[in-house]
């Protein structure tokens, strides 16, 4: 665990009050740009999350749980014991053929070629100058087999990127979204979740699930039809997603949270979800990244492979003197919302907040956002406007939180 994250406050720690006067809107609850639909979506587990009370919002056309008790109850759950999560938004799109390598290296910024049979890999998909259209996992799933998972709001423009670069390859892009549900289940207790289900004979993966590493997949089925569970995630903490087809979707729901409820686990919607990733760090696309940004000032520059041509190869290098992203901590209660300046002294703004939240864990206001990068060398003291209000800001080391 981190400095920041093992020096939690003896005091108790933010209410659910404290967290609506730090404006948690679940507005800022979006994973890119909401696309233009006509109709709203509706996940195959909808009824399941009304009838136990949930609150929907809107998120990229699709009515979704934000919550369904109390968010900071969600958080905690996920940190303590483990929160079921609906991801059946997502987008999923298969990648098969014999140059699927080849063509995603090509059309991603990460090489994905070498990566073995059962690995995953953080990408990016770029526009052709270096602005970041969406972040993306993919896994390899056999020789010539690659799933790409996109956010819900770039589905349309991930799809649309790589199916056109596909143009000259021996490669075939499917949307599959439609036909593909997506739980995932995060937490200490999610791994005993699932040897539950496995013992019970519901959940057969082809491997025991002692060999699935972190940013590893696995084949197998659950209650006879095929599943892929893999071991990434969101939150900062071990877990898994479990990918399968929506007429199964409710039925491993209901699995899940009957060998889960003895263990503390609980279902958890969005507002959880991203406090969570941002107590961990997590960039989250229409905040961190976007069109405008380029990989190395969103700290991604890692994920990009310049040792080989891609598209967005040529633009992937920042402009000087373009604003990176930092981590803030804030004292008090009142936290520092997207948007928000970040400012000196004598007012000079030089950065705006990307994401901040009263952070449950830590008991204090947490944020990211992008500043001038003499800011982070000179290190003069900074504040973030909230509503007129200068509040003393800290630029701090990413993630604020780790697990042990």
């Amino acid at each position: 665990m981190s400095d920041a994250a093992s020096n939690l406050p003896a005091a108790p720690g933010p209410t659910d009050a404290d967290l609506v006067d730090a404006e948690l809107a679940d507005a800022d609850l979006v994973d890119a740009d909401p696309a233009d639909v006509d109709d709203e979506r509706f996940s195959p587990l909808h009824e399941i999350h009304v009838a136990a009370g949930a609150s929907f919002t809107d998120f990229a056309g699709w009515q979704m749980p934000v919550r369904y008790s109390s968010d900071l109850a969600e958080h905690h759950a996920v940190r303590t014991a483990a929160g079921l999560f609906d991801l059946s938004h997502m987008a999923e799109i298969a990648v098969v053929g014999p140059d699927a390598g080849v063509f995603l290296d090509q059309a991603l910024a990460g090489t994905l070629s070498t990566i073995a049979v059962g690995r995953a890999k953080y990408s990016l998909l770029l526009a052709d100058d270096g602005g970041i259209v969406d972040d993306l996992v993919v896994y390899r799933l056999d020789d010539h087999d690659y799933l790409v998972v996109a956010n819900a709001g770039n589905r349309e423009a991930a799809f649309g990127a790589l199916a056109t670069r596909a143009s000259g390859f021996d490669v075939t892009v499917d949307d599959e979204s439609d036909d593909t549900a997506l739980v995932a289940i995060q937490g200490p207790e999610a791994e005993g979740v699932l040897d539950a289900l496995i013992s019970g004979d519901r959940l057969q993966p082809d491997a025991p699930l002692s060999t699935l590493r972190y940013y590893r997949v696995l084949q197998g089925t659950f209650d006879d039809a095929p599943v892929l569970i893999a071991r990434t995630g969101y939150t900062g903490e071990d877990g898994f997603e479990l990918y399968l087809a929506p007429e199964s979707a409710a039925d491993l729901w209901t699995a899940l949270a009957e060998a889960g409820a003895p263990r503390g686990v609980v279902p958890a919607g969005l507002a959880s979800r991203d406090t969570l990733r941002l107590e961990a760090g997590m960039p989250l696309y229409g905040h961190e990244l976007g069109r405008d940004v380029r990989p190395a000032q969103a700290g991604l520059g890692r994920v990009v492979d310049t040792s080989k041509d891609f598209v967005g190869r040529s633009g992937v290098d920042p402009a000087p003197g373009a604003r990176v992203l930092v981590g803030l901590t804030l004292p008090g209660r009142r936290a520092a919302r997207a948007g928000y300046p970040v400012v000196t002294d004598d007012g000079t703004v030089v950065g705006e907040i990307t994401s901040g939240a009263l952070s449950p864990t830590l008991g204090h206001p947490v944020a990211m956002a992008f500043v001038d990068p003499d800011v982070v060398d000179r290190g003069p003291a900074l504040a973030v406007d909230v509503r007129g209000t200068p509040i003393p800001a800290t630029v701090v080391p990413l993630p604020f939180y780790k697990r042990s």
